[in-house]
């Protein structure tokens, strides 16, 4: 077994090469011995719709039985409706099988125990005992159990809007494509929808919305057709993309700010959580607002506990991840953030370029990821650079390094889950954003030998 499928947030890996029949077996016998050793019977286990997904499911549920847990089969799901179970079904845990965004030949695992999902040391743990070998036996049963219409019908009956809004749907392909217009239709919103067969394959485009180029079509159409808003959803429907009426994506980082706004009318003063490679205009945005502003780490998994142990009602990601705690589970769900973004359009009358007029304009970078020849030399050159550039400037350091120039910011850190930098920079002007990339790439080219290539 190849240990690097062990990732931050999740377990990862190419099928079959690192992830098979096998594998998942080992994983499913370790994660039954840590629910054992913590005396919990009961977990729900959901799967995406990857062609490979549902093999390794079953190889997954059998070696989880075989540890003495029962588990409850919730079928092809979106991830949200997997941790919806955790809240819906007398369950202990959860097990979602899926990849995510990433590409059709990947595949892999979010484990949760009680109603949130294991990150960091917990999955480290899991890996161990995979290693390990030594998994306790017993003779778990497994009942199947479609709970897809009790999720509609729950997030229905959290909306109501005074009109039909007019919008395009894209699904990708993908496990959304098995029930999100649905909910839309629910809740009377005038639906159209692209992409919207399930195909494993992803043969239109990858199924990750916040980057430009895979929702072209989404918005093209919405243009076309003279829509209000395009909503898109990732592979597993976790992250969720938003086209406002001109055909333009929406960034994560301003999406988490226009939903910050809405809900600082009802609650001013809650705590807003957001990410180091977030825009300053949130900052600025959501104290004007009368929000604490408190800048995290990345990773949903971080933002959730953060948001959790701050009490805040919202924590989003500048890729998508949107966790709501105001009049929700606080968990990441596309299809719910979308119906949230719907109500603002409904409530304010407002289109959605509109929900972002007198937001200070920025000019920005995407992510820059610079590979780095191991992880031994990406760690060396991230904490020299840090060094380097706490010296010199004033600097956030909560995950990497935020160098903070007055007019803007650079940002350095060491990639979770690759041997690679991650950068991003922001200013004012267009002239002051290319000095300030060009400072920082120069000092991390002067460290070691990294190649610089974008990413989203």
């Amino acid at each position: 077994m190849n240990s690097t499928i062990f990732r931050e947030y999740d377990i990862r890996g190419l099928v079959p090469q690192e992830l098979n029949p096998e594998t998942m077996g080992l994983i499913g016998k370790a994660f039954g011995t840590h629910l054992r050793s913590l005396n919990l019977k009961t977990i729900s286990v959901g799967g995406d719709v990857r062609t490979h997904t549902r093999g390794l499911m079953d190889a997954f549920i059998a070696a989880v039985n075989s540890t003495g847990i029962d588990v409850i089969d919730i079928g092809f799901v979106t991830s949200p409706l997997c941790y919806f179970s955790a809240f819906h079904l007398p369950v202990d845990g959860l097990a979602m099988i899926t990849a995510s965004h990433n590409p059709k030949q990947y595949n892999g695992v979010k484990l949760g125990v009680g109603k949130t999902t294991m990150f960091g040391s917990d999955i480290t743990h899991i890996r161990d005992l995979a290693i390990k070998g030594q998994f306790a036996t017993g003779a778990g049963k497994t009942v199947k159990q479609d709970i897809t219409e009790d999720y509609i019908a729950y997030l229905a009956t959290k909306f109501k809007f005074s009109r039909k809004i007019k919008m395009v749907l894209d699904p990708a392909n993908a496990t959304g494509a098995l029930f999100a217009k649905r909910v839309f239709e629910r809740v009377g919103a005038d639906v159209v929808s692209i992409y919207d067969t399930v195909d494993g394959n992803f043969p239109n485009h990858h199924p990750d919305p916040t980057v430009a180029e895979n929702v072209v079509d989404l918005g093209k159409k919405v243009v076309e057709l003279g829509r209000e808003v395009g909503i898109g959803l990732d592979g597993d429907s976790d992250r969720v993309g938003v086209i406002d009426e001109k055909g333009n994506l929406i960034p994560g980082d301003l999406l988490t700010l226009i939903f910050a706004k809405d809900i600082l009318k009802d609650k001013p003063g809650s705590k807003i959580i957001y990410e180091v490679k977030s825009s300053q205009a949130l900052e600025e945005e959501i104290d004007k607002a009368g929000g604490q502003p408190i800048l995290w780490k990345v990773g949903h998994s971080l933002l959730t506990e953060k948001m959790a142990e701050e009490n805040a009602p919202l924590a989003g990601e500048v890729s998508g991840h949107i966790c709501f705690r105001d009049r929700w589970f606080g968990f990441d769900d596309a299809v719910y953030g979308a119906l949230r973004f719907l109500e603002i359009m409904d409530k304010t009358g407002k289109k959605p370029s509109e929900l972002l007029t007198g937001v200070p304009i920025f000019h920005n970078t995407p992510e820059i990821r610079c590979g780095c020849d191991n992880d031994e030399e990406k760690f060396r050159i991230a904490k020299e650079a840090a060094d380097y550039l706490k010296s010199k400037y004033k600097c956030i350091d909560i995950d990497g390094v935020r160098i903070q120039f007055g007019d803007g910011w650079g940002l350095v850190r060491a990639s979770n889950t690759q041997p690679s930098l991650v950068t991003r920079f922001e200013a004012r002007t267009p002239e002051r954003l290319e000095a300030i990339k060009n400072e920082v790439l120069g000092k991390l080219q002067s460290l070691g030998h990294i190649q610089i290539g974008m990413s989203h």
